[in-house]
C-alpha cells in the first residue's frame, strides 16, 4: 500500500533544495577549512506503515498545530513510518500502536546502533519515542515507553573539506553562464557562514523591496531562518557579497527573476 500524502500539509511540508550544484572532487591532503561534511547516500528507506498509517499522519497535524518546523515533522515522521514498515509489521504479529511497547523500541534501536551512527540512532529513537508518548497521552493510557533513554552519542571528528578540495571547487565555477556564477555564489556564502544547506535554500529576495528580502549586500549581512524557524542574522565577507552581487546581475535576466527565491535552477526556484 502506497503511502498517502496528507493534503492538509503537503503545501506546509514542501522545503527547497538547491538543484545542480558543484560536486566536491576526491580528498586531498592540504590543510582544512571547516564546512560542514560530505554525507554518503543512503538505501531509499521503506516508508510504507499500512494499518499504522494513520496515527503518523495525526502527529503530523500535531506538530504542525505546535509550530514545528517542516523539516522537523518530515524527519518525525520518517522515523516513525520506517520503524512500523521495517521492523514492527514485518517482524511482529502487532497491527496496533497499542500494542508496541519498549522492548519493540528497545530491539530497532539495537539494530539501527549496529548500521549507523550513534547520533543517527539516537535521533531516530527519540523521534519513536516521542510519537509513542503522544499517542499514550491522547489514548489515555500510560506511557509505553517510560524509563527508556536514547542512546549515549560518541562524539568524532567532523570531516571538513581541504584546501585542496575548496579550490577545486571554486574552478568549477569560475564560467560567466548563469549556473557557474549562481554556483560560486552558494560556495562562497558556504564559506563565508557555514550555515545549514537549508537555511540557504531558504533566503529570499526581492530586488524592488529589499526589506521583503534576506538580502544585505552593502552591510554584508544575510538573514537566514533556521531549526526551530528561527531567525538570525549572519555576516559574510567582501569576497562572498562581491559573489553573490555577481550571481545576481545574471540573476536580473533570469526568465523567473521575479520569484522570490535567492537561488533560480534552470526551470524554476530551488526546490
Amino acid at each position: 500500500m502506497a503511502v498517502q500524502a496528507d493534503p492538509y500539509l503537503s503545501a506546509y511540508l514542501r522545503k527547497p533544495r538547491i538543484p545542480d550544484t558543484a560536486v566536491a572532487p576526491g580528498p586531498g591532503e592540504q590543510s582544512k577549512t571547516m564546512l560542514p561534511p560530505r554525507r554518503r547516500a543512503r538505501v531509499p528507506k521503506d516508508l510504507d506503515a499500512g494499518p499504522l498509517e494513520a496515527e503518523v499522519g495525526s502527529f503530523a497535524l500535531h506538530m504542525a498545530a505546535e509550530g514545528k518546523a517542516p523539516r522537523t515533522i518530515r524527519n518525525y515522521t520518517e522515523a516513525v513510518r520506517w520503524f512500523a514498515a521495517t521492523y514492527v509489521l514485518p517482524e511482529t504479529e502487532k497491527r496496533r500502536w497499542q500494542d508496541v511497547d519498549k522492548a519493540d523500541l528497545r530491539r530497532w534501536t539495537v539494530r539501527l546502533l549496529g548500521e549507523y551512527s550513534t547520533a543517527y540512532a539516537g535521533n531516530q529513537f527519540r523521534a519513536v519515542r516521542r510519537f509513542l508518548r503522544w499517542l499514550a497521552v491522547e489514548e489515555d493510557r500510560p506511557d509505553p515507553v517510560k524509563g527508556l533513554r536514547a542512546p549515549t552519542v560518541k562524539v568524532s571528528l567532523v570531516p571538513v573539506f581541504t584546501s585542496e578540495e575548496l579550490s577545486a571547487l571554486r574552478r568549477a565555477c569560475q564560467g560567466r553562464g548563469f549556473a557557474d556564477r549562481r554556483d560560486a555564489a552558494v560556495l562562497a556564502v558556504f564559506e563565508a557562514t557555514g550555515i545549514r544547506l537549508s537555511e540557504l535554500a531558504g533566503i529570499r529576495y526581492d530586488p524592488g523591496d529589499p526589506a521583503r528580502g534576506d538580502l544585505d549586500l552593502y552591510g554584508r549581512q544575510i538573514r537566514v531562518v533556521g531549526k526551530g524557524s528561527k531567525p538570525r542574522i549572519v555576516a559574510i565577507s567582501y569576497e562572498a557579497a562581491r559573489s553573490v552581487d555577481r550571481y545576481l546581475r545574471a540573476r536580473a535576466v533570469h526568465p523567473l527573476a521575479g520569484w522570490e527565491e535567492l537561488w533560480l535552477g534552470p526551470t524554476g526556484a530551488a526546490r
